[in-house]
């Protein structure tokens, strides 16, 4: 039987997958509280076949749905969790649906029902006979505040499966060769002792000054860090009243850099500073990480394979698809180009849907992002790539991502779900594909171990709530 078999299947399901990805669009759920979205996901799997573990890693939402008992074993990822205060009309003006709720602004309705839509037609390859193996979807909430994968990670969710292809929606189509940003994130309480402000100052220990402290310790940290290392803060607690010495205050602070070990390194020096702080300012400091990540080990055989894919699946665009798109694009103030490649860029310009595959503009790059997919690439061959789902030129996060969520972004989820079962098809049916897949990862690699970045005893409820 041909890959055609596979895309054929997709687009027999387009109806009913878009349906579904329109219900998550209407019901956006934030990290951690996707109930619906992983409900109807998770049922989705059950009817086409699946067994499915729910519960995983101790998060409700998270869950991994598995068809076969064979090797080789290969895997996609969908993401479902919306981002705050970006709720939006499927239309090419800003008009929330709700002011001030949630809205799906990075395409994670999509992705999760595209996911999906891969991962049940190899199901059908194997039961066909066309292929041997198992296929595996691992349901990861909470991508938005960080670490989902890193939770299922840390429980084993990941131990048995060969090799994993994901994708995220854009608005062009290329397989991704970039790393990412590895990132440590904080959380720093600091407590000191009230009193008024004027009448009795030398009774108070002020926790807003430990804040500040540490914030003037990192401005002479920056200096004596390699050049690719960003830190990043805010301040989440300073006080109720300008005569009231605060009793406590807080800090979010986030590292960032290219490698593990050197975010690992400043991390280790704000907490430092954090104990300075509340030395000089005379109060008590609780630092508690909330999250950890490492950076994206890329994967060049995994993206070629894509990228063969890409070329072989079709992009369906319907006339009412493309005129919406061209008006939605009409509404970008400074739409850039910048991702593709130079020889590519007038022709993206040109197009209000730039649905043409191109080679990976990012390779060798380490991208100014953080994922913890990159976590999952470090525990397995990790292919990854982008897909059109929104007009050339649109940000991520932007109300415009959101608008193009319902209807027009699932002609891309339908095409990224064929490119996924494409490219987990070659591996169950290519032992020399994914042999090459797993020595790139290894040599990557290196001697370096993999060590989960989030405590032992972390618990992704407590450490969201802060």
């Amino acid at each position: 039987m041909s890959k055609q078999a596979l895309f054929d299947d997709i687009d027999d399901d387009a109806d009913w997958l878009t349906d579904l990805a329109e219900q998550l669009w209407s019901n956006p759920e934030l990290s951690l509280g996707e109930y619906d979205s992983a409900a109807l996901l998770q049922d989705a799997l059950r009817e086409a076949g699946f067994t499915v573990d729910s519960g995983v890693a101790g998060i409700d939402t998270a869950f991994v749905a598995r068809y076969g008992d064979d090797d080789p074993v290969v895997g996609t990822m969908g993401e479902f969790d919306a981002l705050p205060g970006m709720s939006q009309a499927a239309k090419a003006e800003r008009e929330p649906v709700e002011e001030g709720a949630p809205g799906h602004g990075c395409g994670h309705n999509l992705f999760g029902v595209g996911s999906l839509a891969g991962a049940i037609a190899v199901k059908r390859a194997i039961e066909r006979g066309d292929c041997e193996g198992s296929v595996v979807y691992f349901g990861t909430p909470a991508e938005e505040v960080g670490a989902g994968k890193v939770y299922m990670i840390q429980a084993g969710a990941f131990e048995a499966v060969d090799a994993v292809i994901t994708w995220h929606p854009d608005w062009y189509n290329a397989p991704n060769e970039c790393s990412t940003l590895a990132v440590d994130a904080f959380d720093v309480q600091f407590t000191g002792e009230s009193a008024h402000a004027a009448k009795s100052p030398e009774a108070g220990r002020s926790a807003l000054d430990g804040v500040q402290l540490l914030g003037t310790g990192i401005e002479y940290m920056r200096e004596h860090v390699p050049d690719a290392v960003r830190i990043h803060y805010v301040v989440t607690e300073g006080g109720e009243a300008a005569n009231v010495v605060p009793e406590s205050a807080a800090m979010e602070v986030m590292v960032r850099a290219p490698d593990r070990a050197a975010v690992e390194r400043v991390s280790d020096r704000v907490r430092d500073a954090a104990e300075g702080a509340a030395l000089m300012s005379g109060t008590d400091a609780d630092v508690t990480q909330t999250t950890g990540m490492y950076g994206v080990l890329p994967n060049g055989t995994l993206a070629d394979s894509i990228r063969e894919n890409m070329e072989m699946a079709e992009f369906r665009l319907t006339d009412e698809q493309a005129s919406f798109a061209a008006d939605l694009q009409a509404t970008l103030a400074d739409p850039s180009y910048d991702s593709v490649p130079p020889d590519r860029r007038d022709e993206a310009a040109e197009s209000a849907m730039f649905t043409q595959p191109i080679d990976a503009p990012d390779a060798g790059e380490t991208a100014a992002y953080s994922t913890d997919s990159g976590d999952v690439s470090w525990n397995a061959p990790l292919g990854r790539f982008r897909a059109a789902t929104w007009p050339a030129g649109t940000p991520l996060h932007s109300w415009q991502a959101v608008a193009a969520g319902k209807d027009l972004g699932t002609a891309g989820m339908l095409f990224a779900g064929k490119v996924v079962a494409g490219s987990l098809y070659d591996l169950l049916t290519d032992e020399a594909l994914l042999a090459e897949a797993r020595a790139e990862y290894e040599q990557r690699k290196g001697d370096r171990e993999y060590e989960s970045p989030l405590p032992p005893d972390a618990d992704p409820y407590e450490l969201a709530e802060r």
